[in-house]
């Protein structure tokens, strides 16, 4: 059995398609867990919620997906997320918000917890730090979790041998990390739709159940196609230009 891992598609449809189909191609597409932000950034949010429908067996929610359905103030975004969450929430049917709103924060599956942000906080809370790890690890009953948020493919070990009893790395496409129940994990497969550690390309996860590995894959996909759709939805130009820059 291979699974889908995918967060913060971002209403990115090209991206997301194009996510699929590697998948698919990698014969891993048994199940998809999807850790949030389905939308919000991007131009098609409609489209996106259904085709995630149509796929995800596992899902929880994000901080812009509850902006989008007024769950969530857009008090701390930056002014180009709180434009395209207002932009967002118009496009919404009514279907859209109930599913939404019908999503769980954290959800547990087997040997692995799923959230968006972190069990701290989350749908909000970035796990960047070493602060932010231990919160994290000090709540997690699993020996793996899966978080979403930062858009950066990411391993956090915990080790008492670490100066901080835990150590962030860093995840390149094909990077595979190896699942010991021993030693709890918490991975981040990077973003689908909005990449932010400077290679613009898609990127997600494949559980490969039997052998007990996750690995990172990125995925070219037509940035052009997403970046015009934006610009005719008249969303901000920095969202548009940053996918570009995978920042």
């Amino acid at each position: 059995m291979r699974i889908a891992i995918m967060s913060d598609v971002h209403a990115n449809l090209a991206a997301l398609e194009a996510v699929l189909r590697d998948a698919e191609q990698r014969k891993a597409l048994d199940a998809v867990w999807c850790l949030g932000d389905m939308v919000g950034y991007g131009p098609q949010p409609r489209e996106c919620l259904a085709r995630l429908r149509e796929v995800v067996s596992v899902c929880v929610v994000g901080n812009h997906d509850l902006a989008a359905i007024g769950h969530l103030s857009t008090e701390d975004f930056n002014p180009d997320a709180a434009a395209a969450a207002r932009w967002t929430a118009r496009q919404l049917a009514e279907a859209d918000r109930e599913y939404i709103y019908s999503l769980p924060q954290v959800v547990r599956e087997g040997d692995f917890t799923l959230v968006h942000g972190t069990l701290r906080w989350p749908v909000w809370e970035y796990l960047y730090s070493y602060e932010a790890a231990q919160a994290h690890l000090r709540r997690q009953q699993t020996p793996f979790s899966l978080v979403g948020h930062t858009h950066v493919p990411t391993l956090v070990v915990e080790d008492g041998r670490y100066p901080y009893g835990c150590e962030l790395f860093y995840l390149e496409d094909g990077a595979t990390v190896t699942l010991d129940p021993s030693r709890r994990l918490v991975i981040n497969p990077g973003g689908v739709g909005q990449p932010r550690d400077g290679d613009p390309r898609a990127s997600y996860a494949v559980y490969d159940v039997e052998q007990g590995t996750i690995t990172i894959h990125r995925v070219e996909y037509e940035i052009e196609a997403t970046q015009r759709l934006m610009m005719e939805a008249g969303l901000p130009r920095w969202l548009i230009q940053r996918l570009s820059l995978g920042r």
